[in-house]
């Protein structure tokens, strides 16, 4: 911890040194509040959100979401026209490991039904997620590079679910997306449930820009 107050003194632009992994600088550049939103868009140049060659790396970070129907998943997508279109062609892998409240199953496993293959789908990150008062998902999704003309735009998160079967499950979720064209706006959304899709009805998104130094 060593460092963190004395490198904030006098600082009013939010920027706080890391002293643990993912290291540089991080600043918190805009936090959105669900509720009952059919979807949740962070874009470049709106509302103060800043989604460009700012910072290499961009983090999201999920606080307890928590949807209106039960047994939903929450996906998301990017665009390269500033949110004008969501359906950037992307490829991805999906691992997941759960346990349920009774320590009567557990499973780690690959999940081939999740995945992606240069699909413009909604990726999903979270799967399964119940709706009783207690059920939420939090986790991170992080993003390379996304003004990059040169490259595809790698991505990867993480996400702890309690989900409609009582389990706890981690969700892990890795790809890129396969254009040379810069992502500078990010959508999410729930994709698909028991009920239909529904709403994100309450919690939290964080972005966040992670510098170099």
């Amino acid at each position: 911890m060593t460092g963190i107050v004395a490198q904030n003194v006098g600082r009013t632009s939010g920027l706080i040194k890391s002293a643990g992994g993912g290291g540089g600088v991080w600043t918190k550049i805009k936090e959105i509040t669900a509720s009952s939103d059919s979807d949740i868009s962070f874009v470049d140049g709106t509302d103060d959100v800043v989604l460009d060659s700012t910072y290499p790396i961009y983090v999201f970070k999920f606080i307890n979401l928590h949807p209106s129907n039960d047994d939903v998943k929450i996906g998301f997508q990017g665009s390269t026209d500033t949110g004008s279109s969501y359906g950037v062609t992307l490829t991805s892998t999906v691992f997941l490991a759960y346990h349920d409240e009774s320590d009567s199953g557990t499973a780690l496993t690959q999940s081939t039904t999740r995945d992606e293959a240069q699909s413009s789908s909604f990726q999903d990150i979270i799967d399964d997620l119940g709706n009783d008062n207690d059920q939420s998902a939090s986790g991170e999704l992080w993003l390379f590079s996304p003004s990059s003309t040169t490259y595809v735009k790698h991505w990867v998160s993480t996400i702890q679910i309690y989900n409609s079967g009582n389990n706890s499950v981690i969700f892990k979720t890795g790809g890129y997306f396969n254009t040379t064209s810069a992502i500078d706006a990010i959508q999410f959304k729930c994709t698909e449930g028991s009920g239909g899709a529904g709403n994100i009805d309450a919690g939290k998104i964080k972005l966040y820009g992670l510098g170099d130094s």
